[in-house]
């Protein structure tokens, strides 16, 4: 079970881009399919925070949780920072194709639904969906 206490490991080794301390939640290859993104291993879930926080800088803080044996389930507010353009073509070229252009020093705040499957303990699968834009 990935309880809050245990998720709020997980939320600090993600904030401090600890790539390691993250990839060490996960199941080994990791499932990860989300906004266009996918991945399948460890280096790939690396590489991809790596890119990502070398353009923006990220923090998550949670509206809401909940966790079962095999489910764990965020309310989060995901926050981007831009440390420089990042146009839709980049996006595209890396399968980010479910992801925002922002221009360096904009910030987006985004509302995600995020469910982990859990097996063993370990993160299995990760999925996120964005709410309904007003």
């Amino acid at each position: 079970m990935i309880d809050r206490a245990r998720y709020d490991q997980y939320l600090a080794a993600f904030n401090a881009k600890d790539y390691d301390g993250v990839a060490d939640f996960y199941v080994d290859p990791p499932r990860m399919e989300f906004f266009g993104i996918v991945i399948r291993s460890r280096e790939e879930l690396k590489d991809f925070y790596r890119w990502l926080h070398s353009c923006v800088k990220e923090s998550v803080t949670l509206r809401n949780f909940a966790a079962s044996e095999t489910c764990t389930a965020c309310d989060a507010i995901v926050r981007i920072e831009a440390l420089r353009d990042l146009t839709r073509e980049e996006l595209d070229a890396r399968g980010a194709t479910g992801f925002f252009p922002i221009k360096a020093g904009e910030v987006q705040e985004i509302r995600q639904f995020i469910f982990y499957t859990v097996e063993q303990g370990k993160i299995a699968k990760v999925e996120a969906a964005l709410p309904p834009q007003l």
